[in-house]
């Protein structure tokens, strides 16, 4: 048997037939070349087992991520495994809006829930004279992203907190993705997330927005007087955290931005 008809074979049920390629290629570091040239190959009876295998743990779910042990954020490659989520496009998107609208003065960062360090290694990448400091409730994941800083080489801090509990200064930039689906939403998910990302950062009481009201109490006494707030949400909260920041802030603007798909999903405080 051909390689490409292995392939094909074992990635016709897959809901992205271009899985088994991405984890194939990052497990063996093939090139795009490489791999079309693997393709006119005989393939051995010890490739196709292991071809078999990945194959396996794709149709039940396991992300590709988790199987390489790593994921892309903007300009950054990120280990991740089950102690932290996937970062998500979505999340570059909050990224993007804080680089855009915060100049290189030397300001002081918090990323609350950090999880892998996407947002907080990003910003630490992109602006080596902020003082960035990044929390999670969880040491597993404090632990992954302290080694991503260091394969990075962004420098900041790392604290393990919930929320702002274990948490003294104040900051000019409060950032988070924190935990914001309710429990009774997991229909609407993906079965690969529910079957293996961390609940701890996925789900939150009081319908997903637990987290944002103790953000929101605690960050009045850690923000300097210029200080804002980003915040990723879910795409059907934008009005209810708004109004949980707004009653907090009220000489601040709280605002609603969209994501390039035109849905709900980052709020703004300033």
């Amino acid at each position: 048997m051909l390689w490409i008809e292995a392939v094909r074979t074992l990635s016709a049920d897959l809901e992205d037939p271009f899985e088994l390629e991405f984890v194939w290629r990052n497990l063996h570091e093939l090139d795009k070349l490489s791999w079309l040239n693997l393709m006119r190959e005989k393939i051995t009876d010890q490739e196709l087992k292991l071809l078999t295998e990945v194959s396996k743990r794709l149709h039940q779910n396991e992300p590709p991520q988790y199987i390489v042990g790593w994921a892309e954020f903007r300009d950054l490659k990120l280990k991740v495994d089950e102690r932290v989520l996937i970062p998500r496009p979505e999340t570059e998107e909050l990224v993007e809006m804080i680089l855009a609208e915060n100049e290189n003065d030397s300001l002081k960062i918090l990323d609350i829930g950090t999880g892998s360090g996407a947002i907080a290694i990003s910003l630490a990448h992109a602006r080596e004279n902020w003082s960035v400091k990044a929390s999670d409730i969880s040491k597993e994941a404090l632990t992954l992203a302290a080694e991503n800083a260091e394969i990075n080489q962004a420098n900041l801090e790392f604290i393990q907190s919930d929320v702002l509990d274990k948490i003294t200064d104040s900051f000019d930039i409060i950032v988070s993705n924190p935990p914001y689906i309710a429990f009774d939403e997991t229909y609407e998910m993906d079965n690969s997330v529910i079957k293996y990302e961390p609940d701890l950062a996925l789900f939150a009481e009081n319908q997903g927005l637990a987290i944002y009201r103790k953000i929101a109490d605690q960050a009045v006494n850690h923000l300097t007087d210029n200080g804002k707030i980003y915040l990723e949400i879910g795409y059907k909260q934008g009005q209810a955290v708004q109004a949980i920041f707004q009653e907090k802030f009220t000489d601040k603007l709280v605002s609603i931005h969209q994501d390039i798909f035109g849905k709900d999903r980052m709020i703004s405080v300033k």
